[in-house]
C-alpha cells in the first residue's frame, strides 16, 4: 500500500475576493504520478503553487509527511518545480546547469560529478555535458531542466505544463520519457496539464478540476469509463450526453426507448445524464437498429471517420472505420456496457450535442418503445453483458 506524502486540507485561495480554489481536499502518495487536469482558470496551477510554497492558501493546511508546512519557504521544502519556461542558464553548459543547485549547497566536487553524471544518464543526455543550452532542441532543454530539478533529490517534482512549448511528435516522445524517468527515480510527480490525452497516458491518478473545485479523482480508466458528471465526460474524450430516466436498476429510458445498462443504485424514475462514447456505437442497417438517424457530416480522421448522425434533432458523434455518406439513413445498436449513467449536476444540458443547429426529423417520432431492439437475440446479448463492469 502506498504511503501518503502530501495532503491539502480544506484549502481555499482567493485573489481580491475572487475564489480561485474552493475547499480543496486532496492527498498525494509517495512514488505516484498524479496529474491535475482541467481547463484554463480551473485552479490547477494555483494548487501546484501552494504545494511548492510559492503562495500560501487563504485558509486550510498543507501537510508534508503529516507536518504542516504552510509557512515553510519553497527552498526549504523537499519539492522542486519544472515550469513551461525552463529558465536554464544560457551562459552555462549542460553539466553546469544540472550542477548549479549542488554547487549552491557546497557539496564536494566528487559527489557533484557522480550525481550530475547519474542524472544525465537517467534523462538520456549522456555525452551532452559540454553542449551549450542554446545548441539543444526543445526536448533536450526540457530534459536538462528535469535533470537540474531532480539532481537535488527532492521527494516531489512539480511540473507545470512542461510540454506546452513542444511540437506534437516531441510531446508524445517526452510523455513516455517523463513516465520512464518518474519510475526510474521512484519519486512523486505532480503534473499540471489541460491536455486530456497527456493526463490519460502518463498518470497513475488523475484529478479533474473546474471552477476551483475537484470534479473527480481516479485512475485514467475510471475517469474515462465512469465519469462522475457531464463536465468530466465531455472534458475527457468525446461524449454523447443525453437526458434519460433511470426506470429501475439496469434499465434506462431515453429517446422514448428503454435500454438495458449496467448501472444500479439510482432512485426509481430518477432523471439522469446518459453518456455514450462515440467509439462504442455500432452502425447497422436501419431495420436492425435500436435507433435510426440520418448522417449529416463525415470527417476523415486517419484511423476512423467522425460521423455526425441526427437522431430526432439531437446530433450524435460516432467514430467508425466504416464510411457512411452524408444523407444516408442508418441504424445504431447499443450494448448494455456501452451506456453509462450519471447523476444530474450543474453541468447537465451543457455538453454532448454535436449540432450547431437542431432540425427535427420525423423518422424518430414513432412512439414505440424498444427494449434492446425487438429480436430475442438482442435480448440475450443484452443480458449477457449485464454483469460486465
Amino acid at each position: 500500500m502506498s504511503k501518503e506524502l502530501i495532503r491539502l486540507v480544506n484549502c481555499q485561495m482567493a485573489f481580491d475576493d475572487e475564489i480561485v480554489l474552493d475547499d480543496i481536499n486532496l492527498y498525494f502518495n509517495d512514488k505516484e504520478f498524479l496529474t491535475l487536469l482541467g481547463p484554463s482558470g480551473c485552479g490547477k496551477t494555483t494548487t501546484l503553487r501552494i504545494i511548492g510554497g510559492f503562495i500560501k492558501p487563504t485558509s486550510g493546511d498543507v501537510l508534508f509527511d503529516g507536518v504542516r508546512i504552510n509557512d515553510v519557504p519553497p527552498h526549504k521544502r523537499k519539492v522542486n518545480t519544472v515550469f513551461q519556461k525552463y529558465a536554464l542558464f544560457p551562459h552555462l553548459d549542460v553539466y553546469e546547469n544540472v550542477a548549479f543547485g549542488l554547487r549552491l549547497a557546497k557539496l564536494p566536487e566528487e559527489e557533484i560529478d557522480e550525481r550530475v553524471t547519474e542524472m544525465l544518464e537517467i534523462v538520456s543526455l549522456k555525452g551532452f555535458e559540454n553542449r551549450k543550452v542554446s545548441q539543444l532542441s526543445g526536448g533536450q532543454q526540457q530534459r536538462v531542466a528535469i535533470a537540474r530539478a531532480l539532481v537535488n533529490r527532492p521527494k516531489v517534482l512539480l511540473l507545470d505544463e512542461p510540454l506546452g512549448a513542444l511540437d506534437l511528435r516531441l510531446r508524445k516522445d517526452m510523455q513516455n520519457e517523463l513516465k520512464r524517468i518518474q519510475q526510474a527515480m521512484g519519486i512523486t510527480f505532480i503534473y499540471v496539464t489541460h491536455d486530456q490525452e497527456e493526463a490519460l497516458s502518463m498518470s497513475d491518478t488523475v484529478v479533474v478540476m473546474d471552477k476551483g473545485r475537484i470534479q473527480q479523482i481516479g485512475t485514467p480508466e475510471d475517469i474515462y469509463n465512469e465519469p462522475k458528471n457531464a463536465f468530466v465526460a465531455d472534458f475527457i474524450g468525446e461524449s454523447n450526453i443525453l437526458d434519460g430516466v433511470m426506470l429501475e436498476d439496469r434499465l434506462v429510458k431515453f429517446f422514448g426507448r428503454k435500454f438495458k445498462c449496467v448501472d444500479a443504485g439510482f432512485e426509481k424514475n430518477e432523471p439522469v445524464d446518459v453518456v455514450i462514447r462515440p467509439e462504442d456505437i455500432d452502425i447497422v442497417p436501419p431495420d436492425d437498429g435500436h435507433l435510426c438517424g440520418t448522417v449529416t457530416s463525415v470527417t476523415f480522421k486517419g484511423v476512423h471517420y467522425d460521423t455526425i448522425v441526427d437522431f430526432k434533432g439531437f446530433k450524435w458523434l460516432i467514430q467508425t472505420t466504416d464510411y457512411n455518406k452524408v444523407g444516408s439513413y442508418i441504424g445504431i445498436r447499443l450494448e448494455p456496457e456501452d451506456i453509462h449513467i450519471m447523476h444530474k449536476s450543474e453541468y447537465s444540458g451543457m455538453f454532448g450535442d454535436y449540432s450547431s443547429y437542431s432540425a427535427e426529423y420525423d423518422e424518430m417520432d414513432d412512439p414505440e418503445v424498444y427494449l434492446e431492439g425487438s429480436s430475442e437475440e438482442a435480448e440475450e446479448s443484452a443480458e449477457g453483458g449485464e454483469d460486465e463492469e
